[in-house]
Parts: structure tokens; C-alpha cells; sequence
């Protein structure tokens, strides 16, 4: 078993299963050794929001991070659906999350760290990231967060 996997069971994350309604849209675009992800949400696996609402108004920066986190379990499920294994992941190149935000709330890094934080813990140094956090006024199905990213893997 993987350092990641070994991980992903001491942290006790339960990976969510795969869906796969929708045929037009792909969780996972690969071009040669680097992986693309689409942006998730923290969403069940029947798709509907764990959360909604803007952050600084309707959720906390702690619920924020809660949120960005679940994006990132989430987007763990989908590298081991598609590669098999995160031994695979050679390492986490860039991430780009976007935090629904009220007006004036300016912590979208700290909520994003939610995810950056994971990643740490799963993949170690390879998953130490170049990282965007943007705010935004609204996002689908008035989820707090979404977040994709770019990841080399190896043979």
C-alpha cells in the first residue's frame, strides 16, 4: 500500500464513491504526464451540498476550511478512481480554489488552507503546491468552495 493510502486510512478519510452521470464532462483530463481536474465542491455523492452559502456571511473561515477540505477528499477519490493508486502522483503542481465570499471577507487563503493542509498530510513534499485563492460572488448549487488542480504523475 502507498504512503498516501497509508495516510488516507490513519487520517480515517472515507473517499467518496464515483458518479458517473454526465458524459460530457470528465473529472480528469490527462495530457502526457499531467493530470487536470475539473473544479469540485464539497458535495455528498448523490450531489447535493455538504454547505452553501458565502463565506463571512452565511459560514465561518472554520466551516471554509471544513469546505476546502472536503474538496480535497473528494478530489483524492477521483485521482484513485483514475489512476488506481496515488502512488502514481509524482506531485501537486497547482491549485486554484475559489471561495464564495460576502463582501468584505478577505480570508480566502486561510480557507484554502483547508485543502493545502490535506494535501500535506496525504502526499507529504509531493504535496507542497503552487496555490490561487480567489473570492467570487457566487458559485453552483451556492456551494462555498470549489477547487481543481494540476498533478504529474509517473508511470
Amino acid at each position: 500500500m502507498s504512503v498516501a493510502n497509508e495516510n488516507i486510512q490513519r487520517l480515517g478519510i472515507e473517499i467518496p464513491k464515483k458518479d458517473l452521470r454526465g458524459q460530457g464532462l470528465v473529472a480528469i483530463k490527462q495530457h502526457g504526464d499531467l493530470l487536470f481536474t475539473s473544479g469540485h465542491g464539497p458535495e455528498k455523492e448523490d450531489g447535493t451540498p455538504i454547505w452553501t452559502g458565502k463565506l463571512g456571511k452565511d459560514l465561518t473561515m472554520e466551516e471554509g476550511y471544513a469546505a476546502a477540505r472536503e474538496c480535497g477528499i473528494i478530489l483524492l477519490g477521483e485521482l484513485i478512481h483514475y489512476l488506481g493508486d496515488l502512488d502514481r502522483v509524482d506531485t501537486i503542481i497547482k491549485v486554484l480554489g475559489l471561495v464564495a465570499s460576502a463582501d468584505d471577507f478577505y480570508q480566502q487563503p486561510q480557507v484554502m488552507n483547508g485543502f493545502s493542509d490535506l494535501m500535506l498530510e496525504v502526499f507529504g513534499e509531493k504535496g507542497k503546491h503552487a496555490r490561487s485563492a480567489m473570492g467570487t460572488n457566487v458559485l453552483p448549487k451556492n456551494i462555498p468552495v470549489e477547487v481543481e488542480m494540476i498533478v504529474r504523475i509517473r508511470d
